[in-house]
């Protein structure tokens, strides 16, 4: 298979994936388990931007979970507060994975605005593919 086709392999499977983390972090959080809520929340954003990785690079994305660092990766046209939105959020990533840098979790209501907030740039993401 030639290396376009094996790109657009990848990037359906980052989007589709993505589309499942969704729905599982927001479940999470409806249950109430914030920190995995809004861990799952992180890896749906981390996954469309390495769909966007891909089709900005036509190669593969990076093993990195920086959303910052995978948003640089891409063409996408970020506004600032998308930008300080991803940069925030990056904390959820990390707080899912290493214990030793437990941070506070957010209460349900505060979760309720992240996950309204990343369900902007979501849909934001997607459109863009």
């Amino acid at each position: 298979m030639e290396m376009k086709g094996i790109i657009t392999k990848h990037i359906h499977y980052w989007r589709d994936s993505a589309v499942e983390d969704w729905e599982v972090g927001n479940s999470l959080i409806q249950g109430r388990k914030i920190r995995h809520g809004l861990f799952f929340l992180h890896l749906t954003l981390e996954k469309l931007l390495k769909a966007h990785v891909c089709k900005t690079t036509t190669d593969y994305a990076p093993r990195i979970h920086s959303l910052i660092r995978l948003a640089d990766k891409t063409d996408l046209k970020l506004t600032e507060e998308q930008l300080n939105f991803l940069a925030e959020f990056d904390r959820f990533n990390i707080a899912g994975r290493y214990p030793d840098s437990l941070t506070p979790v957010p209460d349900q209501v505060e979760a309720r605005k992240k996950l309204t907030k990343a369900g902007e740039l979501y849909q934001w993401l997607r459109d863009q593919l």
